[in-house]
């Protein structure tokens, strides 16, 4: 039936075949890698349903090829194109009706969320109460009971099929679950339900699932989310939700019914009271991450669609809010990109304040109840590639904002990337530490590999950092900034810039064809800025770029061990293609990012590996301790043509790496698209412990916590096939 519904995308004989050869399987591949930045499988039902019933499947396909990927769009071939087109008709419950597309009814799978039943937990339990573990977010947990000598015994303890929870089964799930006197909470599903299970054994206690329609379609970030927030109002549990539509939602931790007294029965719309980009009816903006409880006060982040190609200059500003806890009321707005007026309107030229938008915080939050303050990892501007309608170095975009949660006044900020145009936001919440000696810190790790610590009072530096001079840009209206700050200390854990002698040399005949395929391209420095595809001076097709805008290390974060003062990172080595096109029909911005894709050798990457690591840095002297490989060769490397007979050493892989640390051993998985595998290490030498087998790679980050006197350790796991799942491993 799928091949007789691709042979309607075939406008003429000559695409015919290759309409024919259409495969959705491998359609469900490309959409994972290419798409699910920005959408889900299960929106397209109602976005075919809403645009295109009664419209030719060629229609379909030519808006897809000229729109997707986002950042670059017509880079996939024909037959990718027809793969592609497959797999979003099949996800769309399409069907054919005289030439036309058609909507196909069928009926949802229902769960009964109602069930509900009591947990307790005794004093030997260790709750996991926060996205990050704590509210300072340093992902240690003191348990050893799974400890070197016991943990190659770990089994599954329980597993969560997540297909029930939908309206469409999700194949890929990346929420981190939290644990509270016994019941774990985590969200699953393409739309974002959140769930409570028995922490002992998997059994589900209860279901809530928003119900946003349009507000649902229009959203820039679907899926499960990475997690909800916990907060205990004297006695009265509440778990906090963000939906794709942008609701701040509570509910009761014990019912998961909403809590009529917050908000308007249970929510705030957070759609309401923005600073909207001028001249601009989208309303971009959503968010994908819990909010921060901290005290009496929830905030709530920011997020918007990816920023390679924006459509306007003008967008809807990311500011942060701060509510009531207890009744949704809102007690002040941080705006990140500031007023006339206030502090750091001086750094936006040209009156660019009053129209860019963006400077979100779409990344966990960390905060200091000592201290009274939360920290902000604020996101990059309008234009994550191209800042020439923002002159200036656009405070407080790409920067680490310290507010008073009670007031949301800003304490102290530092901007660790003046004027991005490389799209590096500040990806990961600041962890808020004390060194073994006392001395109190806060910890920011960033997607250009650099580590940043300051005072948790005053943000000065702990260690020096340098304005460094850092190269210019000659594509037309862009004015980059003329220095860039960089530690001194620590020194950089993943590689940075892309240099001839970074280029993959495994054979004599790999090393020849990655040197033609760079001699297209520019080389770079750290902040060398993105060039013009097609360069009209030099004919260059871009800049070769490490890290990508998607790290180094990212969203995952780091685990700070508090007895030893060492701090575990993982990171990529992942090469991008910084190039910039003029497309007046996709953006009224000058130049958004386009061209061709990542070059590489027949699939084999392009620069040297290890292509994914964990760095091990003492945060007391600054020094490295460790550095390893975050686990083995792919396979498709192994077994690739062009290294037959190369004994590889272990490359590690470029996906990004979630970790936690327990009193005795650090954790890791592999993330999406790396091995079904669990590593444990030693925390003081890397050296490998055990390997435990997962059903799927480990996708969302994992957690531990102590039950009645056991220690599990739970984690989504998905394969982007079958449902994903959530997996509790323990001790027999």
């Amino acid at each position: 039936m799928l091949r007789a519904l691709l042979f309607l995308l075939s406008g003429t004989l000559t695409l015919a075949a290759s309409a024919q050869e259409a495969d959705s399987e491998r359609g469900q591949v490309l959409f994972t890698n290419e798409c699910s930045r920005c959408h889900v499988p299960v929106e397209m039902d109602a976005r075919l349903r809403a645009r295109w019933m009664g419209r030719t499947g060629q229609e379909l396909f030519e808006q897809i090829r000229m729109t997707m990927p986002a950042e670059t769009p017509g880079s996939l071939s024909d037959e990718e194109y027809y793969d592609l087109t497959a797999y979003i008709l099949e996800s769309g419950n399409v069907a054919i009706e005289g030439g036309t597309l058609a909507h196909a009814e069928f009926a949802n799978l229902e769960i009964d969320p109602r069930e509900v039943a009591a947990v307790t937990s005794d004093a030997s339990s260790q709750p996991w109460t926060h996205f990050n573990g704590n509210v300072k977010s340093t992902r240690y947990m003191p348990l050893d009971q799974i400890n070197a000598d016991n943990v190659a015994d770990l089994e599954i303890a329980w597993t969560l099929d997540t297909a029930p929870f939908g309206p469409q089964a999700e194949t890929f799930n990346v929420t981190t679950p939290l644990m509270v006197n016994g019941r774990l909470f985590a969200t699953a599903g393409a739309t974002r339900n959140v769930i409570s299970l028995d922490a002992a054994t998997g059994q589900l206690l209860w279901m809530w699932r928003p119900e946003e329609g349009e507000r649902f379609d229009d959203a820039p970030r679907k899926g499960s989310g990475k997690g909800i927030a916990y907060y205990n109002n004297g006695g009265q549990e509440i778990i906090f939700t963000m939906t794709p539509g942008y609701y701040l939602v509570a509910l009761n931790a014990v019912t998961g019914d909403p809590v009529e007294s917050f908000g308007a029965g249970g929510y705030v719309d957070l759609q309401q009271g923005l600073r909207l980009g001028p001249g601009r009816e989208e309303l971009d903006i959503g968010i994908s991450f819990p909010p921060l409880v901290v005290d009496d006060v929830v905030i709530a982040g920011a997020a918007h669609l990816v920023g390679m190609r924006p459509v306007s200059a003008s967008n809807v500003k990311g500011d942060i809010r701060g509510f009531n806890a207890n009744t949704g009321e809102l007690l002040w707005t941080y705006k990140t990109i500031p007023e006339p007026g206030q502090l750091g309107y001086e750094t936006w030229l040209e009156d660019s304040a009053s129209y860019t938008g963006n400077a979100g915080v779409w990344a966990p939050m960390s905060a200091d109840p000592d201290l009274g303050l939360a920290f902000l990892p604020v996101e990059s501007a309008t234009g994550d590639r191209y800042g020439g309608d923002r002159p200036g170095d656009n405070l407080f975009a790409s920067s680490t904002v310290a507010i008073d949660y009670k007031t949301g006044e800003m304490q102290w900020y530092f901007q660790t990337t003046h004027h991005d145009i490389w799209d590096w936001d500040t990806p990961s919440a600041p962890l808020v530490i004390n060194l073994p000696d006392g001395t109190p810190a806060v910890v920011q790790t960033l997607k250009q590999s650099h580590l940043f610590m300051f005072d948790p009072e005053t943000g000065e530096p702990l260690f020096p950092v340098e304005e460094r001079p850092v190269p210019s840009s000659d594509v037309p209206g862009e004015r980059t900034a003329a220095t860039q700050p960089f530690p001194l200390l620590p020194a950089p854990y993943d590689r940075q810039g892309f240099q001839k002698d970074d280029l993959i040399d495994l054979t004599p005949e790999i090393k020849r064809r990655a040197e033609k395929i760079a001699a297209d391209y520019r080389f770079s420095e750290l902040f060398s800025p993105p060039s013009l595809y097609q360069d009209p001076q030099d004919g260059t097709l871009g800049t070769l770029h490490l890290p990508s805008s998607t790290g180094g290390s990212n969203w995952e974060g780091s685990a700070y061990d508090p007895e030893t003062g060492i701090i575990y990172v993982p990171s990529r080595t992942a090469t991008s293609v910084l190039s910039l096109v003029n497309d007046p029909e996709a953006s009224s911005v000058r130049y958004i990012q386009g061209g061709g894709r990542t070059p590489s050798i027949d699939g084999i990457p392009l620069v040297k590996p290890p292509w994914g690591r964990v760095t091990a840095i003492d945060l007391t002297s600054g020094e490295h301790v460790w550095q390893i490989v975050n686990g083995d060769t792919p396979e498709e490397i192994k077994n690739h043509p062009l290294l037959e007979g190369v004994d590889l050493p272990p490359t590690g892989k470029p996906t990004r790496s979630g970790l936690i640390a327990t009193k005795s051993l650090l954790f890791f998985g592999e993330g999406p698209g790396g091995d079904p595998v669990l590593h444990a290490v030693d925390k003081a030498t890397g050296d490998t412990v055990a390997n435990i087998a997962l059903p799927a790679s480990a996708t969302g980050v994992p957690m531990t916590y102590m039950l009645d006197g056991k220690q599990y350790i739970v984690m989504a796991v998905s394969d982007f096939r079958n449902p994903a799942r959530i997996v509790a491993l323990a001790l027999p």
